[in-house]
């Protein structure tokens, strides 16, 4: 991806404190995730940005890296041995054109892989890795689907499997930064970050869901229809059905990641829901049974 100023787009100084980013980062990332501002052409871009800056500044040893850096942070390994590979030949006599230090490192790295008019063989460097984070919701997770992802400018397409788990990662294989002297490009790692979800509670493929029922139906027994992720479904209440029972519905779970047709289980708990508000009438049926029972 193209450079970026991730202080910048954090909003921050280079002097911020870890507490600072960590602040920053949510604050925008309310504010610019991209199915808040369906309008936005570049809501996707700018998010991703703010993904970036966040995982470089957020980690100790990148943000180090980034600040020596700057621009040129993701090839720092690769500097610091073409350094210690100047240095030695330096101590036999080759001619490098004279020593160097500071911010220098750029021009010597061009000059002894690049420059022009050098007499040495390029040395070919992978380019680096790029991580970032995609977020979804449980329902985006349920159903193979294609995003669009602005990448080096680039809008690319991916398909995403049902039955993503929260933290899992996918490669996009040569997506990552170009490699230097004709090297392969690095690879892009896209992290799966799955919302919770305010119904339905994922553990592994199964489901778990609370379903309120009126008493009349808990004691004479029934039938109700549920939404469930795939659909409705009518299902049957057996007479006298307790509070805070368990049935469990078969395949009717989450899809199981690259396993087409095959699902995890639905558990649905039962919660008993007591009436309110009750006429005279009723109260007066509710001793008679009340009645009946000593």
């Amino acid at each position: 991806m193209d450079f970026i100023d991730y202080y910048e787009i954090l909003g921050l100084k280079k002097s911020a404190t870890d507490d600072e980013i960590k602040k920053a980062y949510r604050k925008l990332a309310r504010k610019l995730h991209p199915d808040l501002n369906p309008t936005d052409k570049e809501a996707n871009k700018k998010f991703q940005q703010l993904n970036e800056a966040n995982e470089v500044l957020s980690d100790p040893e990148k943000r180090k890296k980034y600040d020596q850096y700057g621009k040129d942070w993701q090839h720092s390994e690769q500097f610091e041995k073409a350094r210690q590979a100047g240095g030695r030949q330096a101590n036999t006599g080759a001619d490098f054109g004279g020593n160097f230090d500071g911010d220098d490192f750029s021009d010597f790295f061009s000059s002894m892989f690049g420059g022009s008019g050098s007499r040495r063989t390029q040395t070919k460097f992978r380019g680096q890795d790029y991580t970032s984070e995609l977020q979804l919701t449980l329902r985006d997770a349920y159903t193979t689907h294609q995003q669009t992802l602005a990448i080096n400018n680039k809008n690319v397409r991916i398909t995403i499997p049902a039955g993503v788990e929260n933290g899992q990662a996918i490669k996009l294989k040569g997506f990552g930064a170009p490699g230097i002297n004709g090297g392969p490009n690095g690879d892009l790692y896209i992290n799966f970050s799955i919302s919770n979800d305010l119904r339905y509670k994922r553990l592994g493929n199964d489901l778990h869901i609370d379903e309120q029922l009126d008493l009349y139906s808990a004691v004479l027994g029934g039938e109700i229809t549920i939404e469930t992720l795939s659909g409705k479904l009518k299902l049957k209440i057996p007479a006298e059905t307790q509070n805070g029972t368990k049935t469990r519905l078969k395949g009717k779970g989450f899809p199981v990641y690259k396993k087409e047709g095959e699902f995890g289980d639905l558990y649905i708990t039962y919660e008993i829901k007591i009436p309110t508000h009750l006429t005279e009438k009723e109260i007066a049926l509710f001793k008679e049974l009340a009645s009946l029972k000593d």
